[in-house]
């Protein structure tokens, strides 16, 4: 492989590492915060341990997408030095929109909100996760109007070979940032949703003692996921609409559109090589298909099992059915993923800039180099991070330590002196 393919698979694998702790994060947020509103308003003490259980969990994996995200920072400076260079300048607003965001506000309330267990109001409590609910959805909004520019490039000018942000309003509107928002949103909710179910699943299998928490828990998996599929099946469509030609081309695979694709890049580009690989995008694009098609079916055979409280607590072969289908979600937005982004080379920015011409000046031993480091960093993070989202889950709410130290405390034998 030569230097540029090396360092488009080091930012490939490492940004699909990322990917998978962001989408569990936007999922898990949005769930332990219906959750949480439900507890407050009903007092239910049942709602107030699924909040502390699964906001465990969303913890745990937020800090590893934290630690992950601040790696990919490091590469766009140490590979890809072109990119900023040339359109740093545009996107690179919304990239610092976003940073300020995520590390300033959502991680700022977050720590509150675990922090703050027994100690706020309640209302305040509740409003906290809420607050860090937006904030995770606005933090993926702001890196999609980045990835958006890259795929549509729209609002700049060009000044001295370089791109300034001429229109602010067109970066934001960009169609193919917002479409790519809701279809990402919705993917999230459908990975938190079977995530939710999933562990339910598990211990409702295994006849833990806590039945009736598990059973309302998948309940709430999976009446988010199905509704969650569809929602994102939708913005899936949409999402044609905004590809580009040689994309487009590429995955129908016929011939005659891969030609005029390619003589229409030819004629506004000069000679060269302008169609993306069609072997990645189609195998991206029916991998995310055939998935969502599985789980689309799952989905609905659930949905409707859960309606009957004997099949929710009895019906073993649908526990491990559920159990099976945890990681699949992930690997559906990773084939999503791969059709996204392997349909805009050759091209950094599509129609402005190549991947080729888009990497920082480095040797071919230094890319091996750190490539090497990165995808070893990356993969004992992930390994860290199943072992202790397992752990968490296999244990179950009587193990969690989350706002637990307050009553605790009310609990323990006073000692006099």
């Amino acid at each position: 492989m030569d230097t540029v393919d090396l360092a488009r698979l080091q930012f490939a694998l490492t940004a699909g590492a990322h990917f998978l702790f962001v989408a569990l994060t936007l999922g898990l947020a949005t769930l332990v915060a219906v959750v949480q509103t439900r507890a407050t308003l009903t007092r239910s003490p049942v709602h107030e341990r699924m909040t502390r259980f699964w906001g465990q969990l969303y913890i745990i994996n937020y800090a590893m997408g934290i630690v992950t995200g601040l790696v990919m920072e490091f590469q766009l400076g140490l590979s890809w030095s072109g990119l900023t260079e040339f359109a740093g300048n545009v996107f690179g607003a919304s990239l610092a929109i976003e940073t300020l965001v995520a590390f300033f506000v959502e991680s700022t309330f977050l720590g509150l909100w675990i922090f703050g267990w027994n100690r706020l109001n309640r209302w305040a409590h509740l409003g906290l996760i809420w607050i860090v609910t937006l904030t995770a959805y606005a933090s993926a909004f702001w890196i999609l109007v980045s990835n958006g520019f890259l795929q549509n490039p729209v609002g700049h000018r060009l000044v001295n070979g370089a791109l300034e942000l001429a229109d602010f309003g067109a970066l934001v509107a960009n169609p193919a940032a917002l479409v790519a928002f809701g279809h990402v949103i919705g993917g999230a909710m459908v990975t938190g949703g079977f995530f939710m179910a999933g562990v339910s699943a598990y211990h409702l299998a295994k006849r833990t003692a806590e039945q009736e928490f598990f059973r309302k828990s998948l309940r709430i998996g999976v009446g988010v996921a199905l509704p969650a599929i569809l929602f994102t099946a939708t913005f899936g469509g949409l999402g044609f609409d905004t590809l580009q030609p040689t994309k487009r081309a590429a995955w129908s695979g016929g011939a005659q559109q891969l030609a005029e694709a390619q003589a229409r890049m030819v004629a506004e580009h000069g000679p060269g090589d302008y169609l993306p690989s069609a072997g990645w995008v189609q195998g991206g694009g029916m991998t995310m298909m055939i998935l969502f098609a599985l789980l689309f079916l799952c989905g609905g055979l659930s949905f409707l099992l859960m309606l009957f409280r004997p099949a929710v607590r009895n019906f073993r072969p649908w526990h491990w059915l559920l159990v099976a289908l945890i990681p699949v979600p992930f690997v559906t937005m990773l084939g999503g993923w791969v059709f996204r982004e392997m349909g805009r080379q050759p091209w950094a920015v599509f129609g402005l800039l190549k991947t080729s011409e888009a990497m920082s000046p480095v040797t071919h031993g230094q890319i091996t180099f750190s490539l090497t480091a990165f995808v070893t960093v990356f993969a004992v993070l992930i390994l860290i991070n199943y072992w202790l989202l397992a752990r968490t889950a296999r244990r179950g709410p009587e193990a969690v330590a989350l706002g637990g130290g307050e009553r605790q405390a009310e609990t323990a034998p006073a000692l006099t002196f």
